[in-house]
């Protein structure tokens, strides 16, 4: 049994198989910087593997290039260093979406999650959640920061398949994000907080998160582990993002498990996007091939125990990527459009919603002077509370989830995982039922993320 370059797909190694793929990020075309004054050896990463040097691929990119250079300058003292909180960022290299709405953009495919619930065999079921999981690397691939939510800040969205989706900045220090999702079908509980190593021109992300999900009609319980991902030419160069390594999703129910390897890109190109992998039972036998591309469409096929596709079986796709607007400036889906705007709010929605956030809402518009002075008023407005909780001896609590006091392994660290504590299912129902109609939009509300209400004296 062997994933498509030929890496071993076997189950119960798939922690050490990460560590591999880790130590091989990077196979695209790598080549220093030698010309340029000032960056000798900063190490630029080429996915199509042109046979342009390194200086001429180095100048390309979004940045001009006193902005580069100022950045640079910034930025070279953090190499090796976990960059998560440490740097405040020019808003040049964001987009206009924050983490917490990121998060739901795991959304868009959900109707998998209801075919899943809907399906009698375990090991397809198995192969619906786990496309689910691959289908968010088409948004992922996008080349700009989302913001980084202020502490206590919010996002709802709902008249989405169904779902009701809320999730809360609930640290800061460390970030870490909680969201909780469902519908008739399923529920989608996350805690979210990346580890980060910054090289230079490039970022490692190792996801340190928990995301589980739930089939309401079989009551399975589903728990994903991703792949880290690389951001390359972080500076010089053109941006590009890749996600080297082994996704696994198990069923803690019956200890069935996927494991999709998303192979690196090589030479020219090669291998860039590709997903190969299989459904395996409790006893690591491979029922199920799987194989795809995260930015096209996946595809599965029952097989025999050697792993090879069963005589008399086909390829069925099971998914395939939902068409795009062209030449949108933020590479964004309808979906990611949808989540912007407030066509998806609820009635009365909360202050502290990311899409009321100035900053966001002024680089949507085009207007990226006034989102940096935006962003860095929000900053100072979060470190002067910080200062006022922390002298009144107050301990901030989130409203919608609470610590469980449950430490999660992850292959990159320990997680202290939240969890839903029903309390928004309580305040939809009640505003929902309410006859009070007002505006909702940026123009009616006010963001104020700083709505703590539970401040508890240590």
């Amino acid at each position: 049994m062997s994933t498509r370059d030929g890496n071993p797909a076997v189950g119960g190694g798939f922690f050490s198989a990460i560590t591999s793929s880790i130590r091989g990020w990077g196979t695209a075309v790598h080549k220093s910087v030698h010309g340029l004054l000032g960056y000798e050896g900063l190490e630029v990463i080429n996915p199509e593997g042109g046979s342009g040097d390194a200086e001429a691929e180095a100048e390309r990119g979004r940045w001009k290039q006193e902005d580069r250079d100022s950045y640079w300058k910034m930025m070279n003292k953090y190499i090796g260093a976990d960059v998560t909180s440490l740097v405040t960022l020019p808003v040049i290299i964001f987009e206009p979406m924050t983490m917490l709405q990121k998060m739901a953009e795991l959304m868009e495919y959900a109707h998998l999650l209801d075919m899943a619930d809907e399906c009698e065999d375990p090991y397809i079921q198995l192969a619906y959640t786990s496309t689910w999981a691959v289908s968010v690397y088409f948004a992922y691939q996008r080349t700009w920061k989302p913001f980084n939510p202020i502490l206590g800040e919010t996002y709802e969205m709902i008249n989405h398949n169904g779902i009701t989706f809320i999730s809360e900045q609930v640290s800061h220090h460390p970030p870490m994000s909680a969201g909780h999702a469902e519908n008739e079908h399923f529920t989608y509980d996350i805690t979210s907080k990346v580890k980060t190593k910054f090289l230079g021109n490039s970022l490692e992300i190792y996801p340190v998160g928990r995301t589980r999900v739930t089939l309401k009609k079989s009551g399975i319980v589903l728990d994903l582990v991703p792949p880290p991902t690389k951001v390359n030419n972080l500076i010089f160069g053109r941006t590009w993002i890749d996600s080297p390594g082994e996704m696994v999703m198990t069923n803690l129910t019956t200890g069935d498990k996927v494991l999709l390897y998303f192979q690196p890109c090589g030479w020219f190109g090669a291998g860039r996007y590709e997903v190969d992998g299989y459904v395996y039972t409790a006893l690591e036998e491979p029922k199920i091939l799987m194989t795809g591309k995260w930015n096209e469409s996946m595809s599965f096929q029952p097989c025999d125990r050697d792993g090879e596709p069963l005589p008399g079986t086909e390829l069925k796709q099971i998914w395939r990527v939902a068409a795009t607007p062209e030449n949108d400036k933020y590479q964004y889906t309808y979906f990611a459009h949808k989540i912007n705007n407030f066509e998806t709010a609820p009635k009365k929605l909360l202050a502290s919603d990311s899409r009321l956030r100035p900053d966001r809402y002024a680089l949507e518009k085009g207007d990226m002077s006034k989102s940096g002075v935006e962003k860095s008023s929000l900053e100072e407005r979060q470190r002067a509370e910080k200062r006022n909780r922390e002298a009144n001896r107050h301990q901030f609590t989130p409203r919608w989830f609470n610590i469980s006091g449950e430490v999660s392994p992850t292959p990159w660290g320990d997680l202290e995982v939240y969890e839903y504590n029903g309390k928004y299912t309580e305040h939809r129902a009640m505003v929902d039922s309410s006859e009070v109609i007002e505006e909702v939009g940026i123009n009616s509300i006010e963001f104020n993320p700083w709505q703590y209400g539970n401040l508890s004296v240590e």
